[in-house]
């Protein structure tokens, strides 16, 4: 059986999982009320603090996926992301326009995996 470190698991999901020296996270807004701006500045947050518990680190993201429900929100998430981002350290990532997100209110939804800092 491989070995699977998961954190904040609940029923329906886990905040993180770490596998294989690569840690998964997805992030949501935890706040539907808020515009584009708050939204990703809350989640950017979240996923730091996540990948911290999970033994790695923004600078060590490998892939991002965003899912943004309108693309004209598309220059205030970078925004965000690219004051949040250390420099020389940017992922690999891809920016998806879908329909919907699980919940009215959400205008993005972030996937990451990272590595897991070497000990």
């Amino acid at each position: 059986m491989a070995d699977i470190l998961r954190g904040g698991t609940t029923p329906r999901y886990s905040d993180f999982t770490v596998h294989g020296g690569v840690v998964y996270c997805v992030e949501v807004p935890p706040s539907p009320a808020a515009d584009i701006t708050a939204q990703t500045a809350a989640m950017l947050a979240s996923l730091e603090a996540l990948l911290g518990q999970a033994g790695s680190g923004k600078d060590l993201l490998l892939m991002v996926t965003l899912y943004l429900v309108d693309m004209a929100d598309y220059d205030a998430v970078n925004a965000v992301w690219d004051a949040w981002v250390p420099p020389g350290t940017a992922p690999s990532r891809a920016c998806v326009q879908v329909k919907a997100l699980a919940q009215p209110g959400w205008r993005v939804e972030i996937a990451v995996q990272a590595a897991v800092r070497s000990k």
